[in-house]
């Protein structure tokens, strides 16, 4: 029975493993490795971000200017609890650990990844720079050249850059005859089974954690839309048809001109034109000489992401074990996992628990890109 055979280390030992495996954005973006003091959801942790140093010119009769290589810390508020939990006695049919491992182990690191994943491909909304086309997926070679193009514009490292795409997108991305031969690579399962191939410097992966931007009603609107104030990071629209019209973070909004255009990542939740403007943040800093322009808010699109791992930090710290209860954490290369039996006294059942305590924080959000499709 189970009751006598599995104790909560047993489980928790055998299952982080798991999770690691299934776990994908965590693995290509900058992972703190702190300090292993437990925490609860809401506390605030400090970590260090990466330095970010920069390459001058030199002259004969020049004095150098040294550059400062203390790390600066960035306080992070730990938002997420991942929970799987079961009533064990849907567990007492295992009778070996294998029937455990098929039973629970294996499904619950997969859901607790899923979860994971989710979570830190919403960072999209933190990318300033977008590019691609709102439902057309990239599917040749120079889609992958205009993700490169923006990241070099950008001026992100050419190192270790990453791509994850939608399931939709990477069955488009892998019909393209140079890639069928491409290289595979990658450090974990996740990141095995679902590496596309690495192409102009970038490696890709697909990720079934892709989201999809939901736009706000002002999206595809046949409003007309204008832009009345611009300055710095404050954006003032004004809609001929409002106040029925809603904004949504992560919304893009495009002005055109005969010269080009230029588009806006709108980095507020939930605007609602109760009058016939409204004022709210965008990102990045707004380009002077482009108020006269025609103006629209793009539709519902995949949000597919490209970065630097430096771009986005996940951070993991152990739950406390309670009290009262057989329990057990552990932690391995920044993510911790807590396992624990206990009873519910208002359901007189048994139950297993497996919990992660996690957050992600972005660091340079410059370095990331967001490709529509």
């Amino acid at each position: 029975m189970y009751n006598s055979l599995y104790s909560a280390k047993q489980i928790a030992r055998e299952t982080l493993p798991r999770l690691m495996d299934n776990l994908v954005f965590p693995n290509l973006v900058y992972k703190d490795l702190g300090d292993h003091q437990s925490a609860k959801k809401g506390d605030t942790v400090v970590i260090r971000r990466p330095v970010k140093l920069t390459a001058n010119d030199f002259f004969n009769g020049d004095t150098i200017s040294p550059q400062s290589i203390v790390e600066e810390t960035v306080e992070v508020p730990l938002a997420n609890i991942a929970t799987v939990d079961v009533e064990v006695s849907a567990l007492e049919s295992a009778c070996s650990f294998d029937d455990m491992t098929r039973l629970f182990l294996e499904p619950a690191a997969a859901a607790l990844a899923e979860k994971i994943n989710r979570d830190g491909m919403m960072l999209y909304c933190t990318a300033s720079t977008v590019v691609g086309t709102p439902g057309t997926p990239p599917s040749d070679l120079s889609d992958f050249a205009e993700a490169v193009y923006a990241l070099d514009k950008a001026g992100v490292p050419t190192d270790n850059r990453c791509a994850l795409w939608s399931p939709r997108t990477a069955c488009q991305l892998k019909q393209i005859p140079a890639l069928i031969n491409a290289d595979q690579c990658g450090s974990s399962k996740a990141l095995r089974t679902g590496s596309i191939g690495k192409v102009f410097g970038l490696e890709n992966y697909m990720s079934q954690a892709v989201p999809t931007h939901v736009s706000g009603t002002l999206a595809g609107s046949s409003a007309n839309i204008i832009v009345t104030t611009l300055a710095g990071t404050s954006l003032t629209l004004t809609c001929s048809s409002a106040p029925d019209k809603t904004i949504n973070l992560g919304d893009i909004l495009k002005i055109t001109k005969k010269d080009g255009s230029v588009v806006y990542v709108i980095a507020a939740d939930n605007v609602e034109f109760t009058s016939t403007s409204v004022t709210f943040p965008i990102m990045p800093t707004s380009v002077s000489g482009i108020l006269n322009g025609t103006v629209e808010v793009l539709p519902t699109h995949e949000a597919n992401l490209i970065f630097h791992p430096n771009a986005f930090a996940f951070v993991s710290r152990p739950l406390a074990a309670p009290a009262g209860v057989e329990s057990y954490v552990t932690t391995h290369n920044g993510i911790s996992l807590r396992v624990v039996r206990g009873y519910d006294i208002n359901r007189k059942k048994d139950i297993l628990s497996m919990d992660v305590l996690y957050s992600f924080m972005p660091l340079y959000p410059e370095l990331a890109v967001r490709y529509m499709g």
